[in-house]
């Protein structure tokens, strides 16, 4: 697939730091708007209740029931929405990248925020969804990927998706986090219509209230690498250099900087002043099994660990 745009080493870093990518507004509107009508979606005003409209969309909707473990090329019908998303160029290669040429499907689901009026008078309130990582404790340095999708704009009052950058790294068991609600240099994916957002499967996320007076979408599919994650980007802007260490702590009045070894060791809002370290060392363990190379360090913070004498 020679069409492919594949993410570049600095992309990379940011994914293995961060655990995201954003792909803003990289989805066509003609393509935004056969999902919309491939989905049934109908005005507010034609909903009675969550639970009806979830039922109808999920039982006659172009969303394909798909079982787990398949080639994810086999997922979407040809000429569906799905299928023409996923073939995107810049979305293709950024598939290719972190996962590979040939994942496999994992699951899909369309998450629905409905606004206030829904919940007005009922039983059951309207609440956010739980902080969690997604399934349970996993320990692999392989990852899965999960690719979030808002096929029209969310605006600040529609509770789009909050997550924590950084957290990727920091296993938890599923809900365990559920009652932290707001942490320090969490983000809300606020957007234009056709944005994707990348998101390695450790991020701890969460739906956030739809406080507006629309109904809000997110398709999310999650897809499993059938091969290594090794150096599946365009790795050639990697800098010559990027093996060297440079000067820590007393560095002169000038230094040599390759972006990337910056990228790996910044800090994160909600990072303490010590144990910020050790997500430093997380973040380099991550970088080389990317790299397919366990030389690597950036400011020495493993080499100096590593250090046994026998």
């Amino acid at each position: 697939m020679s069409d492919r745009k594949l993410l570049n080493s600095t992309d990379m870093a940011r994914f293995a730091a961060r655990g995201f990518l954003r792909l803003d507004s990289i989805v066509p509107d003609e393509l935004n708007r056969q999902f919309l009508n491939d989905i049934g979606h109908v005005h507010e005003s034609e909903i009675t209740d969550p639970a009806t409209h979830y039922g109808r969309v999920m039982s006659s909707s172009a969303i394909p029931v798909v079982r787990a473990g398949v080639p994810f090329g086999e997922a979407y019908p040809e000429g569906s929405a799905l299928q023409k998303i996923v073939a995107l160029p810049a979305v293709s290669g950024a598939i290719q990248s972190l996962v590979g040429r040939s994942p496999r499907f994992d699951h899909h689901f369309l998450h629905m925020m409905f606004p206030p009026s829904f919940y007005a008078g009922g039983e059951k309130p309207q609440v956010s969804q739980h902080t969690h990582q997604d399934s349970t404790i996993d320990p692999r340095k392989s990852f899965d990927m999960q690719i979030m999708y808002y096929p029209h704009e969310v605006t600040s009052d529609m509770g789009g998706t909050r997550f924590v950058p950084g957290t990727h790294l920091r296993n938890v068991s599923e809900a365990a986090i559920s009652r932290y609600q707001n942490i320090r240099g969490q983000q809300h994916m606020v957007c234009k219509a056709g944005t994707l957002l990348f998101m390695h499967m450790g991020v701890w996320h969460g739906g956030g209230l739809n406080l507006s007076d629309r109904l809000r979408y997110m398709f999310k599919i999650r897809l499993c690498p059938t091969e290594k994650q090794v150096r599946l980007w365009d790795d050639s802007d990697l800098p010559e250099a990027h093996f060297e260490q440079r000067p820590i702590f007393w560095t002169g009045s000038k230094q040599g900087v390759d972006p990337i070894h910056q990228i790996l060791t910044a800090s994160e809002k909600w990072f303490e002043a010590d144990t910020e370290r050790l997500e430093y060392l997380n973040r380099i363990r991550f970088w080389r099994y990317l790299l397919g190379d366990e030389t690597f360090d950036a400011d020495y913070w493993l080499t100096r660990v590593e250090n046994e004498i026998v």
